[in-house]
């Protein structure tokens, strides 16, 4: 399995995944991805900025994520906790795998390959909001030592709970 930066073929891949997340998500009654997001332009706009990657295993593609070394505005204030530390960070948004691999460990094997891509880039730090009532997302950032760092808003005051791991 290989972690690669997506291109521009990748998209009808990247959406057919995001809309079994968001099936998957509006099934288990979590108000997240709903409304029509993420969409095709939000994917361009992380291939356009480097931040989108596909995930694939013999050229299929099974899962997508988007990785940023910029930051995120909306993690400069965190309420009922904080984070673990103040240095540079990558964020990881859109993490979603294709149903027919789920239960396989491949968000796992995502959060590995991005650890490495932190550790080539000396960035000690990895962060992550979720849905509150998204249990199957904390379950597995748990099991990769990802810790509650406290709630964070999204632009809208949409609440999210952040998680954050230091590599070493």
């Amino acid at each position: 399995m290989k972690l690669r930066k997506s291109k521009e073929k990748d998209i009808k891949d990247i959406m057919e995944i995001i809309k079994e997340a968001q099936a998957y998500l509006k099934e288990m009654k979590i108000d997240q991805w709903q409304n029509g997001y993420p969409n095709e332009e939000v994917i361009r706009k992380d291939i356009l900025n480097g931040y989108s990657y596909v995930l694939t295993d013999k050229d299929k593609v099974i899962a997508t994520v988007a990785l940023s070394f910029d930051g995120e505005p909306t993690y400069n204030e965190i309420y009922e906790g904080s984070w673990l530390t103040d240095n540079e960070y990558a964020v990881i948004h859109r993490i979603a795998v294709t149903k027919e691999m789920k239960g396989k460990n491949i968000a796992s094997i995502i959060l590995k390959r991005i650890e490495e891509i932190c550790k080539e880039r000396f960035i000690k730090s990895i962060k992550i909001d979720t849905h509150e009532d998204n249990l199957s997302m904390q379950r597995l950032l748990k099991k990769n030592n990802f810790k509650y760092c406290g709630v964070i808003y999204l632009e809208g005051k949409v609440k999210r709970i952040a998680f954050e791991k230091e590599i070493n």
